[in-house]
């Protein structure tokens, strides 16, 4: 496909007018987080390009879980009567969970200190956030792993999805309101998460074993928490919002169609999942939950990159993604036992998932760097030669 392609001249249009607009009401960022990263944001020099702060953030995630993967690529390690994953790694997850998480969090400050913000910027970094979800809860995994005390792959699979589907709520709310309402969720869990893994290095995944109370389990109170907070928080404020927007009349879509149209990829894109996971002949989610939740998690991320352009550039959204004929034709092969290799099929298309997204991200950022005449990764201005 040619590079510049993706971008269409209408939506470069709309970068052109786009203002950045958000709303961050989370106590926890504004009283404790955001004055850490104003503190934090003055050490940085200041010919550091925002982009590549934002890229590292996200690489520290992608480290992350490539470690994890080496010591636990099963997520069996942390079960009774297994070789645990060494006690170093956990406090080096905490660790660059937490400078990911910092580093996410200054990226838009040095943006505006160096005077460098574009609209480039804002989808660099929401395009890459939508990625690091699937690394963050697939590393989140490891601490309780399968097994007697841990939860079993497909309940996490339907975790990971509610996890998802949590963060395009945000993108969804701004397509329709123009307005991007920060959820509460992201810097607890952030802070929270990146306190269990050094805990863990401490303690050892024993612990998790032990009931809270009575039998409930930590792996319980953590499915209980996502699972209770993305319905009883995420999604009520999510629709509070949309209706307050609709009460003054600033909805940006009138009809409940092009209002929810948004949704329609990304619930295709589970069913098709779901289907894979329900119906497949060998078990695929037991045989290879890694490489799985890897397929999910990129292709839903290609889905909200898509959607973040549209919603930034002020176009209406694409319908169907162009990775959902295919895995359509992917799932029927593998359900219908036409290719029996179920595992080399899913390591295949995981491939064509992966090299289709990252291909996707190289040609929208380098449409949009010439568009608005910057390096993406330098504050330096190219030549006009």
């Amino acid at each position: 496909m040619d590079l510049y392609e993706y971008v269409t001249q209408e939506q470069l249009a709309g970068f052109d007018k786009y203002k950045y607009s958000a709303v961050d009401s989370n106590p926890l960022s504004i009283y404790i987080m955001h004055p850490f990263w104003n503190f934090v944001v003055k050490f940085l020099p200041t010919w550091l390009a925002p982009n590549l702060i934002t890229f590292t953030g996200f690489m520290l995630l992608v480290f992350n879980f490539l470690m994890l993967a080496f010591f636990d690529f099963d997520f069996t390690a942390s079960a009774a009567m297994q070789e645990h994953v060494p006690s170093w790694v956990w406090v080096a997850a905490g660790i660059f969970n937490f400078l990911a998480y910092t580093l996410d969090g200054v990226d838009g400050k040095q943006a505006r200190r160096t005077n460098s913000s574009t609209p480039l910027g804002e989808l660099f970094d929401h395009g890459l956030d939508s990625w690091a979800c699937l690394f963050f809860v697939a590393t989140v995994y490891s601490i309780f792993g399968r097994g007697e005390s841990g939860v079993d792959v497909a309940t996490l699979y339907y975790i990971l999805w509610v996890v998802l589907f949590s963060f395009i709520l945000s993108h969804w709310e701004k397509y329709n309101t123009g307005i991007l309402f920060l959820p509460w969720g992201y810097d607890i869990s952030q802070v929270t998460v990146s306190v269990v893994f050094l805990v863990t290095a401490v303690v050892g995944v024993e612990t998790w074993y032990q009931p809270i109370v009575w039998h409930v389990l930590y792996k319980d109170l953590f499915t209980f928490l996502i699972i209770v907070c993305s319905f009883t928080i995420t999604l009520p404020m999510s629709l509070y919002n949309i209706l307050k927007a609709h009460r003054s009349n600033t909805l940006k879509h009138s009809s409940l169609y092009e209002a929810f149209l948004p949704f329609l990829s990304p619930v295709l894109l589970f069913i098709l999942s779901t289907i894979w996971v329900v119906y497949s002949p060998s078990n695929i989610l037991e045989l290879q939950p890694r490489i799985f939740y890897i397929m999910v998690g990129t292709a839903f991320a290609n889905v909200t990159c898509k959607l973040i352009v549209c919603q930034m550039s002020n176009t209406r959204c694409q319908a169907l993604n162009c990775l959902l004929l295919p895995m359509s034709a992917v799932v029927l092969l593998a359900v219908t036992r036409v290719v029996t290799n179920e595992t080399l099929l899913l390591y295949l298309w995981t491939a064509v998932v992966i090299l289709a997204h990252i291909h996707f991200g190289i040609s929208v950022v380098q449409q949009l760097s010439s568009h608005f005449k910057i390096f993406a990764f330098s504050l330096k201005k190219p030549s006009s030669d």
